[in-house]
């Protein structure tokens, strides 16, 4: 296989971070509006917020993963 599809495979799956940083920045101002609003569920809301926040971190994880996979097993 061709060195420039390995790179072209790889680079795609990395672009799922982006998708990851948009969900995050999207959940982190949705809460700070729902603080805004209604500061005494500040502990229920900082919950979900990191819990939420830790799943879209993950998938930007195993996208990295599947880059390096590409990168290291199909040379």
């Amino acid at each position: 296989m061709s060195s420039y599809l390995l790179g072209f495979g790889a680079a795609i799956a990395v672009f799922t971070g982006i998708g990851a940083g948009i969900g995050i920045a999207m959940a982190t101002s949705k809460a700070v509006e729902s603080v805004a609003r209604q500061p005494e569920a500040d502990g229920k809301i900082t919950k979900l917020l990191l819990l939420g926040a830790a799943l879209a971190e993950a998938t930007a994880i195993y996208g990295f993963v599947i880059a390096v996979l590409i990168i290291l097993l199909l040379k």
